[in-house]
């Protein structure tokens, strides 16, 4: 049996501006948009095979008053696998985002940002 994630759901400001950035630095594109539940919009942004979808509700959404990590349920971090971490961390800084906590570990290397939502996102390599 094979299971594969296929899409993770956030909460941000503005679907539109998050969409645009995470096409201009991983080189997605918008698989749909369009109305979702309690009359929000909803942007799916992705691969053919995995998305993003990144929702605002009609209502300005409020930001957790807690740390994610210390928060159950809350998501602590979203994880993408790249090719060229250098080329992508060039687009990140790009985009108005600051890299944080390089490492270079057994089998990869890694750095992390967070985006103007406060979701922190960690880039890999295991080229």
């Amino acid at each position: 049996m094979t299971v594969q994630l296929e899409h993770a759901n956030f909460t941000v400001t503005d679907p539109e501006a998050t969409a645009k950035w995470l096409c201009d630095v991983f080189g997605w594109h918008i698989r749909w948009q369009g109305t979702a539940i309690d009359d929000g919009h909803t942007i799916h942004v992705g691969s053919d095979d995995s998305y993003v979808a990144v929702y605002a509700p009609p209502v300005a959404p409020q930001k957790a008053a807690t740390s994610r990590y210390r928060t159950i349920g809350g998501m602590n971090h979203l994880g993408v696998v790249v090719d060229d971490i250098d080329a992508i961390e060039a687009r990140v800084k790009a985009a108005g985002f600051t890299p944080i906590n390089h490492a270079d570990y057994e089998p990869g290397r890694r750095f992390y940002f967070l985006d103007g939502d406060g979701i922190e996102f960690e880039v890999v390599s295991y080229a």
